[in-house]
């Protein structure tokens, strides 16, 4: 504390310094926004109002110095350091229909050009994703045989992904093969519905549709 005290007189002026227990109320949910647990304390991290990026310094707080704490305010205000990602562990297994993406593998995943990816963001105590989980899966199982289209699943409490906001949840967005910016799903919320819109927008279902009237 002594030494995160001189840095905050060092940089005064330049970011508010300020520290934070994860135990309970608003400290509880400034610990689940940033993404740390009990076993990661103490940690040294920044937030930036503009996007609410947030950067983990990498030095063992043991290491901690003035001069390091100030590097490390200054390469987060220049831009020189990549924002922190919340992210679970990437699953051991992926086989269920509905497959688990998490921020590690957000990129690999979704953003793959040769894969059609439908996803859910959803939160666990959200009732009305609760309510879709049984819908998702049952889409997901019905349409397996198009291997290049996958249906998953984004827990937006546990993981971040660059450029993904979610203001609401569940939150669907369909990412094609040739859209990556991705598509939102704004109708109801049932396997015939889905499955009618993926056959209208999903390249995976169109391409094959195609291909099998022209052998016709």
């Amino acid at each position: 504390m002594k030494t995160f005290e001189d840095a905050a007189k060092a940089n005064k002026g330049k970011m508010l310094f300020g520290y934070s227990d994860i135990a309970e109320g608003i400290q509880e949910r400034l610990a689940e926004f940033v993404g740390i647990n009990e076993s990661q304390l103490p940690t040294l991290r920044a937030i930036v109002p503009n996007g609410m990026k947030k950067f983990e310094c990498e030095t063992k707080p043991a290491d901690l110095t003035v001069d390091i704490i100030s590097a490390f305010v200054s390469d987060v205000m220049d831009g020189k350091l990549a924002p922190s990602l919340k992210s679970e562990p990437i699953p051991e297994s992926n086989a269920e229909p509905v497959k688990v993406i998490v921020g590690k593998q957000f990129e690999e995943i979704v953003k793959d050009e040769t894969k059609d990816v439908f996803v859910k963001y959803y939160a666990p105590w959200c009732g009305h994703c609760k309510k879709l989980a049984e819908p998702w899966t049952e889409l997901a199982t019905n349409i397996a045989q198009y291997k290049d289209l996958v249906i998953g699943k984004f827990d937006a409490t546990a993981n971040e992904a660059d450029g993904v906001e979610v203001r609401g949840y569940p939150t669907l967005i369909f990412y094609p093969k040739d859209n990556k910016a991705g598509v939102s799903y704004d109708g109801e919320r049932d396997v015939e519905s889905f499955t009618a819109w993926l056959k209208e927008n999903a390249p995976t279902i169109v391409g094959a549709a195609e291909a099998v009237h022209e052998e016709l």
